[in-house]
């Protein structure tokens, strides 16, 4: 909610300014333009998105999903104990995971969703659980084995070799994934000593 007023205001600041200075028609111009490469990127983005969803619907109706779940339980239950006595939890993680290993961050939210609904804190629901937080940093610097998204963007935009970035992205997620990781577990010790 609030980020809506923050941003509005932006967009009205922004606005007053280019009439200001008078950069009105360049502003209306840009504005228009900006909003048709929009509808190309989403587009853009839209026939991997349907494809690895799809796959991801597969895999659920195959008991593939189920094989992965198992397959990620001793990692997905190291970082998120509760999920050892929960297998709906555990199966809603799993697939977030595997969802964020394809690049899909649009895919996994949903299952991220899910799974922090189960997360909730049984002694006051409006606080987040050590859990829950650990879940945002996992879905917000997500490792990505395959990254889908990216990958269509660049090609949208003329790249012939996509995927060439695949050794960063796995650098880059890792750190970033681990920086976050640990920072939730100082934070975590820090918050408690409070």
């Amino acid at each position: 909610m609030i980020l809506s007023y923050v941003w509005s205001g932006f967009i009205l600041i922004s606005a007053f300014f280019a009439m200001y200075m008078g950069n009105g028609p360049e502003t209306t111009k840009a504005v228009l333009e900006g909003a048709g490469e929009g509808i190309k990127v989403s587009i853009a983005i839209a026939g991997p998105m349907c494809l690895w969803s799809g796959i991801g619907n597969l895999m659920n109706a195959v008991g593939a999903a189920n094989l992965l779940s198992k397959v990620f339980s001793p990692v997905l239950r190291f970082v998120y104990p509760s999920a050892q006595n929960d297998p709906i939890l555990a199966g809603d993680l799993s697939a977030n995971f595997c969802a964020n290993l394809l690049g899909l961050g649009n895919a996994a939210t949903p299952m991220g969703i899910k799974a922090a609904q189960r997360m909730k804190s049984t002694i006051s629901p409006t606080i987040a659980t050590d859990e829950m937080c650990r879940l945002v940093v996992m879905n917000t610097a997500s490792i990505q084995l395959l990254p889908t998204t990216v990958a269509a963007l660049r090609q949208s935009a003329g790249s012939q070799t996509p995927f060439d970035i695949i050794p960063c992205v796995w650098i880059t997620s890792i750190l970033s994934v681990s920086a976050g990781l640990c920072a939730a577990n100082v934070l975590k010790r820090w918050w408690s000593d409070v």
